[in-house]
């Protein structure tokens, strides 16, 4: 057989999400706007003397820095998508950052409580009209980095629905996923630290603005956890929702064929492997048991190995 004929049967291993450029620009802008409020809030926290400015301040530094490595990753991936170093591509590189923006998250959240308790135990004093000014611009730009990041369904909500399996977070880019949430906490913490500001401001709960510190490190901390535990799975190969492969098993087991072995992972956002090892009295060749997976739209991979019956 002459190698250029060979050419037929080769097939790339390019497993990147679906708009995965449009995500990496809005990223990008979303960094941007990130750094530009982040330097806001720290001067403004070290000049009005606002714990929740400030805290909200640093800890966009680390989101900013997150929201880097999501950039990053979303870079690099595409531009290694065809490296052949990589066996079935760069599309987990989305999982590697998301996972790793998740560590960041954690951290975030015990920074967050660390400082909101010990200005619960030593209150400082602040400067309520100028500290309230900053936080809402800061959840100004939150608000729309959410929009640029979130608006087509990147998050935990978006649903789709494939022929034979409406899995939820199989098909989830966690890159995409990290960086909204890194946008939604620091919304969020926002939020919290106007509500705090204000009822200090009206009330003279100064005790509240710490005590929504620590409310908002707690939801961060939860969030951090769904992330490592989801992006965490891909990266470790673990099966994706077992309507996957039972949608597998319903197009090959007929006819008296039957799977011995099955192995379903994900290798990319929207992208599956399978590699098939089936038993049949009378073998079909195997670009038919191929063919009976071709409406299973997130199944990119296909290795089958077909055995004849002994008895």
């Amino acid at each position: 057989m002459h190698n250029h004929s060979l050419d037929t049967w080769r097939h790339e291993h390019v497993f990147l999400g679906a708009r995965h450029d449009d995500r990496e620009r809005r990223t990008w802008l979303v960094v941007g706007l990130t750094a530009a409020m982040m330097a806001i809030e720290i001067v403004g926290g070290m000049v009005f003397g606002s714990m929740a400015l400030l805290a909200d301040g640093w800890h966009m530094s680390t989101h900013a820095g997150a929201l880097a490595i999501a950039a990053l990753a979303y870079r690099y991936a595409r531009t290694h998508a065809r490296n052949p170093r990589f066996a079935f591509g760069t599309g987990k590189f989305s999982d590697l950052a998301g996972f790793t923006s998740a560590i960041v998250l954690a951290l975030v959240a015990a920074m967050i409580g660390y400082e909101s308790v010990t200005r619960l135990l030593d209150p400082v004093a602040i400067r309520f009209d100028e500290a309230i000014a900053i936080a809402v611009g800061g959840l100004g730009v939150n608000l729309l980095s959410a929009w640029l990041l979130g608006h087509h369904g990147n998050h935990d909500h978006g649903h789709r629905h494939d022929d034979d399996h409406h899995h939820h977070a199989d098909h989830d880019d966690h890159n995409a996923r990290a960086a909204y949430w890194h946008v939604m906490a620091d919304a969020m913490t926002s939020v919290l630290a106007i509500v705090g500001l204000l009822a200090g401001r009206l009330y003279g709960w100064t005790w509240l603005d710490p005590v929504m510190g620590v409310v908002g490190s707690l939801v961060i901390a939860h969030w951090s956890w769904r992330l490592i535990r989801d992006a965490g799975a891909v990266l470790l190969d673990a099966a994706p929702d077992p309507r996957f492969a039972a949608a597998i098993r319903e197009r090959i087991e007929i006819d008296g064929d039957r799977i011995a072995d099955l192995h379903v992972w994900r290798v990319g956002p929207g992208h599956h492997a399978a590699i098939l090892s089936i038993v049949a009295d009378a073998p079909a060749p195997v670009a038919a048991y191929k063919a009976r997976l071709d409406g299973i739209s997130e199944l990119s991979h296909v290795t089958v190995e077909v055995h004849r019956c002994g008895a």
